[in-house]
């Protein structure tokens, strides 16, 4: 399958793009031996591969969820430079 002139121009015409024709002949060469590459990469035989999601295997670094105790207000409050009432202090922004 070849991109053709009219197509990018019909593409950047939609994307409202103003290409010269120097580069619509460029992106148009470009676009051609992408496509070709996948062509070329379509004849190859990978029925015996299994797809993947990542080159690398992974595995989750996440831990259980569990519950724990959680800090005191006091806690919470003790390095805050301002508080009030339990809760931090914070400057007023309008």
């Amino acid at each position: 399958m070849k991109i053709t002139v009219s197509e990018i121009e019909h593409v950047a015409d939609l994307a409202r793009l103003s290409l010269e024709r120097d580069e619509i002949k460029d992106l148009s060469r470009q676009l051609n031996n992408i496509l070709g590459y996948i062509a070329k990469l379509e004849e190859l035989d990978t029925g015996g591969i299994r797809p993947t999601t990542h080159a690398l295997e992974l595995t989750n670094v996440f831990r259980e969820d569990r519950s724990m105790p959680s800090l005191s207000v006091d806690e919470a409050l003790s390095n805050a430079p301002e508080h009030e009432k339990g809760m931090f202090g914070v400057p007023k922004i309008i």
